[in-house]
């Protein structure tokens, strides 16, 4: 039984048509465990999500014009995908390691990025005036990578980025390159010793190895032909770069030589020969490599011997994308299982919406059945958390409430600081109405001949008169 827990599958799919959908392929037999219909993903727009959801950018929509979607399917449990439409078409998406954010790249350069469980769209911002082709987070989720398609490369700090009190704003960029001559193909990050180092790979070429907080150019690997697709070894220095021609060249990464220098080599440690056209993605499975190419194939490799162990046709499209997951994953999970690792994915936001809504804390808290009357419309909210989380205080402390307790301050925070703004522009009109009706007063002439004395007096006399003496 912990064989099968542990045993791995493949998740692939095409960006030539919906039609195609996804596969997930065992990869010890070669059988295909599940197969999901209408899906199309760009390249580098497919990931496994905490390993329990499948999310991909849809890449053609039928009957969209100018919109995108993103959708996600639960693993564990046959049921229609979470269908969030996007402001535009989404390219490359990806996550954090813990699952809490979603960031996406847009072909306009526009770049988006998602909480998770509320699904609020917490930041939209212009990343480049050109395409985003790939994006990558740092191992401890603290940068956000993307690569675009002309070979510029920009890091952001994620701590602007889910800023919510400066959401307003145009984030901070950390820093750029323009070392690439064009396109990007590929990110990737790695640990190398003391310090954090990611690898861009080029059309041009090229494979750059860079310092991942100061951005400084530790290397450059140089191939003769284009390079499409990158992947590094679990374990191992070596660096698995896929050609334009169908050779894959594996390279042995020694940073620490060249820490003070700038190389460049052209000496390839080995090629590896199956494919017949490009290679269009990389990855790894445990220490096997598993390459896809435009041929309509996609190898299993033993990398020591050089040999594939296993390859597996795909006669309706290239395979563009591929994900390994645990086969675990698509089983059913019990009801103890449901309560201990409850993670849930809400429908993405397609346009920003105001924090102090509440919306963000559905994904954690749900209403007991006696509650049949909703609260009313007037009715803030954060009292009835105030109320739900001194009652869960008084039986755990779980996560999910201490998240939920984390987003009623900020909302607070947010709502207070609306409030005070709009009651200092109710203060700022009411001072200029005042002042317009002092204004009139002093401009207008306050005594009007009809209340002169002297008309007052005639007006008493002729009013005590009789007829007779007001006709002589």
């Amino acid at each position: 039984m912990g064989e099968k827990m542990n045993k791995e599958a493949l998740v692939v799919c095409s960006d030539k048509s919906t039609g195609i959908g996804i596969t997930v392929w065992d990869l010890e037999t070669g059988e295909q465990l599940l197969h999901i219909p209408t899906c199309a993903a760009a390249p580098h727009g497919l990931f496994c999500l905490r390993n329990q959801f499948i999310v991909a950018s849809q890449s053609n929509r039928h009957g969209s014009f100018g919109g995108g979607s993103i959708f996600i399917w639960p693993l564990n449990k046959p049921q229609s995908p979470l269908r969030s439409y996007t402001l535009e078409a989404m390219g490359p998406i990806s996550c954090t390691k813990d699952g809490l954010y979603i960031a996406g790249g847009a072909p306009s350069g526009n770049a988006y990025l998602w909480e998770v469980t509320s699904g609020r769209l917490l930041r939209t911002w212009h990343a480049h005036h050109k395409s985003l082709k790939c994006m990558v987070f740092s191992d401890d989720d603290s940068l956000l990578i993307f690569g675009c398609t002309d070979g510029i490369i920009s890091v952001w700090s994620m701590i602007s980025l889910v800023d919510v009190e400066d959401s307003g704003s145009s984030p901070s960029l950390l820093y750029y390159s323009s070392e690439h001559r064009s396109s990007i193909t590929g990110l990737v990050t790695m640990s190398a010793g003391a310090r954090s180092i990611f690898i861009s790979s080029s059309l041009d070429g090229t494979c750059k190895v860079w310092e991942l907080v100061s951005g400084r150019h530790l290397q450059t690997l140089v191939y003769p032909m284009s390079v499409t697709a990158i992947a590094l070894h679990p374990l191992e220095r070596l660096l698995f770069s896929g050609s334009v021609d169908g050779n894959i060249f594996v390279n042995v990464l020694d940073i620490g030589a060249v820490e003070d220098c700038f190389v460049t080599t052209e000496d390839q440690g080995f090629v590896l020969k199956v494919h017949n056209e490009s290679i269009t993605a990389l990855t790894f499975s445990g220490f096997h490599l598993i390459s896809a190419s435009e041929d309509f194939t996609f190898c299993l490799w033993d990398t020591i011997n050089r040999v594939v162990l296993r390859r597996f046709n795909n006669r309706k499209g290239a395979v563009t994308n591929m994900v390994v997951i645990k086969q675990s994953s698509l089983f059913p999970i019990s009801n103890h299982q449901r309560v201990t690792h409850q993670f849930q994915a809400s429908l993405l936001q397609k346009y920003p919406q105001p924090s102090n809504t509440g919306k963000g804390m559905a994904t954690f808290l749900s209403f007991p059945a006696s509650h049949s009357k909703p609260p009313p419309t007037h009715f803030h909210g954060n009292n009835l958390l105030d109320h739900l989380i001194s009652g869960s205080e008084q039986e755990e402390q779980t996560p999910a409430m201490l998240q939920t307790k984390l987003e009623k301050n900020i909302d607070d925070r947010l709502w207070v600081t609306s409030m005070t703004k709009h009651v200092m522009e109710i203060s700022k009109h009411l001072q200029c109405r005042l002042l317009d009706m002092m204004q009139c007063r002093l401009l207008c002439n306050p005594y009007e001949p009809d209340s002169s004395p002297k008309k007052k007096r005639h007006k008493i006399q002729s009013q005590n008169q009789t007829p007779t003496e007001q006709s002589q």
